[in-house]
């Protein structure tokens, strides 16, 4: 007997109840994370264990991830680096440097709105915008 994974229902389940946002900040992953940090309170770290890798022409790409998990609450802030040696997490939003990912807890959009504003606030940031999982082709590069 052979199992089979249903990626479709996998990615169902990782994204349900989740928010996503792209970021545009040229700037290098730690150093975007230093100033949400600084600035806005949080504590990103990185975390090596979901580091999503893919193969590609031959080669391997690695898409570092921050985590913030929020004290007394079950949700977890991520944010994926969308591009790594000219290749990108998510092949349809190029222009993207970063993804954020919140999942774990219902998130509303005011709650979502008070985000962005913030998140413009960094001088690096240039963009800050919600990705509907509708518009994401490959989600499955985001699960880790």
């Amino acid at each position: 007997m052979r199992l089979k994974l249903d990626f479709d229902e996998l990615a169902e389940d990782f994204f349900e109840d989740t928010r996503l946002l792209g970021i545009v900040a040229p700037v290098k992953d730690y150093q975007l994370c230093w100033q949400l940090n600084h600035f806005l309170r949080f504590d990103f770290r990185i975390n090596h264990d979901i580091e999503i890798q893919l193969s590609k022409k031959q080669r391997t790409y690695f898409f570092g991830v921050y985590q913030y998990p929020e004290p007394s609450s079950s949700l977890t802030h991520y944010l994926y680096n969308n591009q790594f040696d000219g290749e990108y997490l998510l092949q349809e939003f190029r222009h993207l440097d970063f993804l954020w990912l919140l999942k774990g807890d219902l998130v509303d959009d005011h709650m979502l709105r008070d985000l962005i504003g913030s998140i413009r606030g960094i001088h690096s940031v240039q963009l800050v915008t919600e990705l509907t999982n509708e518009k994401i082709k490959s989600k499955g590069h985001l699960i880790f």
